[in-house]
């Protein structure tokens, strides 16, 4: 936490911490776009950290009895695969790796959530401070499903799949006809040509709404729960020693934070988990025929 964002108050002390490092493309004047470096850092990071562990724990794995990282990790496939081949009634063998990769990779990046508010920004301030910048302008967030543009991205992403699953699936024909004859079908080339505007108009919002929601949904649990957090440490935001309410307010602080990184824990893996599940049931309706 920095000296300046302290000093300032509460408020200066929230938007200090819900600002992004950012860096801007183009003229200062008119830049093309901004991009959040933080959570493009953080996202790497967890990618490293998932790719590392699975290399590891299958580099030691032992068909005889088995160790605890090697345990947990086949608990995890074993349960994914599972859920998988109970809502995908396709056949494919990427459905697997995926959800098992979604699940991962968005549980590690909400688990960034558990990381003390304070502890990263401080010492990325420190840093910043040591190589002779501004502290004030020491931006740092670490939970890369709190920005918007990551959850978005993974969306898109998922949207993308879903189309080529369709594709690959029931091959271009079929796929661009079902645009114009789902959900409301009828039998004559006359009553098909009337509802194809209604079917078309109903495909277009659903194809909308499902990354808006997607995204949403996850940013804006991530983002609650981390605001929380910051909302938590203004307890003791500028508290003095000297102060009888300063060691008041200490115990609540502890324990308003602990009761929430307990009830957290459970969000970032629901939050992980839905999104893997929606991802694969979307990818479930667009290989089936309607």
């Amino acid at each position: 936490m920095s000296t300046e964002a302290e000093s300032g108050g509460p408020t200066a002390y929230i938007q200090h911490h819900l600002h992004h490092w950012q860096v801007k493309v183009g003229d200062s004047g008119s830049s093309f776009m901004t991009i959040n470096v933080d959570s493009v850092l953080f996202l790497l990071l967890m990618c490293g950290i998932f790719l590392g562990f699975f290399l590891y724990v299958s580099r030691r794995a032992t068909a005889g009895v088995p160790g605890k990282l090697q345990c947990a990790l086949e608990m995890m496939v074993t349960g994914v695969d599972g859920l998988v081949r109970e809502t995908f009634h396709g056949q494919s063998k990427f459905i697997a790796p995926l959800a098992v990769t979604i699940f991962g990779l968005v549980f590690l990046m909400n688990f960034m959530d558990m990381v003390p508010v304070d502890l990263l920004p401080w010492l990325w301030a420190k840093g910043f401070e040591a190589t002779g910048h501004d502290p004030a302008h020491a931006y740092l967030r670490v939970v890369p499903t709190a920005d918007m543009n990551t959850t978005l991205g993974m969306s898109i992403g998922v949207f993308f799949l879903i189309h080529y699953f369709g594709i690959a699936h029931k091959g271009i024909g079929l796929f661009t006809k079902e645009i114009f004859t789902a959900p409301f079908h009828a039998h004559s080339t006359l009553g098909m040509i009337a509802l194809a505007p209604a079917n078309l108009l109903l495909r277009l919002i659903e194809e909308v709404v499902r990354p808006i929601s997607l995204s949403l949904r996850l940013f804006g649990n991530m983002y609650a729960g981390e605001l929380i957090f910051i909302l938590i440490a203004v307890m003791t935001l500028g508290a003095s020693l000297s102060s009888g309410m300063t060691y008041a307010m200490i115990p609540m602080q502890f324990l308003a934070s602990f009761v929430w990184t307990a009830f957290h824990v459970l969000i970032i893996t629901l939050q992980a988990f839905i999104f893997m599940m929606l991802t694969v049931v979307y990818l479930s309706m667009a290989s089936e025929k309607h």
